[in-house]
């Protein structure tokens, strides 16, 4: 019987070693495998000799920008909600020893359900649970969005000044650093999102909250919300325009990312803006500019997601970088168009 080649990024003997050592209950030895469809950072299940099954969470193995990828930061995001009304996965145990496995890790338990992240899994999803599972993204997003930073011991994680500015300044450097094809293009969306800034507000934002980053039970209850990457403090509204920005409607021509929205039972978008609204009491006038801004954002994410797979640090998953960049400049060139109409 031969043994299964390691995944990228893990040195089997070295992180079956400190998971014995660190993880409550774990029985090695363990077996690993790459959990597919993330993007940027990676994910990886494993079972140990019981049978029980956990997740660790590391960066790529390269092209690793500058405040991106940190491992801290999605575990204090877990860690501090995991006793709230938000479903995260059980934090378990943190490395930041990066001799071990050439990077900082968590451990988390694994959540069993539905990951919605495209048309086909909309599809294969049970009919007459769609339109729960799309109101209980609100709900949980709203439960997100009226935790309290403070209250959850985050408050030393908050940073001055808007989000916004924060976040057009980062993606803005992140983009150069990557090397979109069409950086003019990002440039002026860029200026044109920095002259229309809405003041916002300070709560969680997540950064990434859409159904392909959470996990469904087949009733449509939320069980988990994955990839606290991304995830800071400002606007909540920045979230909804996220969601909203890749929640496709049957005959758009283009969404932020694919997602499960089309399939027939999943309400249009206006069903969850009221529904966010009514569930947190929030103005959401200001919403349009979060969708554009969004749309740039991602093509910002897009544009470096390419950088790492033609870098050759995210393994072989049938990703088409070439096809994917063309996908980048038209978010771009949608940002653009949008944030245009709000003049």
């Amino acid at each position: 019987m031969t043994t299964p080649p390691a995944p990228p990024g893990i040195d089997v003997p070295k992180v079956s070693a400190w998971l014995a050592a660190n993880v409550p209950g774990l029985e090695p030895p363990v077996a690993f495998s790459l959990i597919s469809g993330g993007r940027s950072n990676l994910t990886y299940g494993f079972t140990d000799a019981a049978g029980v099954r956990r997740a660790l969470r590391r960066p790529p193995t390269g092209g690793v920008l500058s405040t991106a990828h940190d491992m801290t930061r999605e575990w204090r995001f877990i860690s501090a909600l995991a006793d709230t009304p938000v479903p995260v996965p059980p934090p378990l145990a943190y490395c930041a020893d990066t001799e071990v496995t050439g990077a900082s890790f968590y451990v988390m338990g694994f959540v069993g359900g539905t990951v919605l992240g495209d048309e086909a899994a909309g599809r294969a999803f049970p009919e007459e649970s769609r339109r729960a599972a799309a109101e209980n993204t609100i709900d949980t997003m709203a439960a997100l969005h009226r935790v309290d930073p403070h209250e959850v011991g985050l408050s030393d994680m908050i940073r001055p000044g808007g989000y916004v500015e924060r976040q057009l300044r980062r993606w803005h450097r992140q983009v150069h650093a990557s090397g979109a094809d069409d950086l003019a293009l990002f440039d002026e969306v860029h200026d044109q999102l920095k002259a229309r800034m809405p003041e916002g507000g300070t709560g969680i934002v997540h950064g990434d909250f859409r159904p392909g980053n959470l996990c469904y039970a087949p009733d449509g209850t939320v069980t988990g919300v994955f990839d606290w990457e991304l995830a800071t403090f400002g606007e909540p509204l920045a979230d909804l325009g996220w969601l909203i920005s890749t929640w496709a409607e049957p005959g758009d021509k283009l969404a932020s990312t694919p997602g499960p929205s089309t399939a027939p039972g999943f309400p249009g978008r206006d069903a969850l803006v009221a529904r966010y609204a009514d569930a947190t009491g929030t103005d959401v006038s200001d919403l349009p500019y979060y969708v554009a801004f969004n749309r740039w954002r991602a093509a910002c994410i897009g544009a470096g997601v390419v950088a790492r797979y033609r870098a050759g640090v995210m393994g072989d998953d049938s990703y088409d970088a070439d096809a994917r960049s063309g996908d980048v400049t038209r978010q771009a060139a949608s940002a653009l168009a949008m944030i245009r109409e709000l003049t």
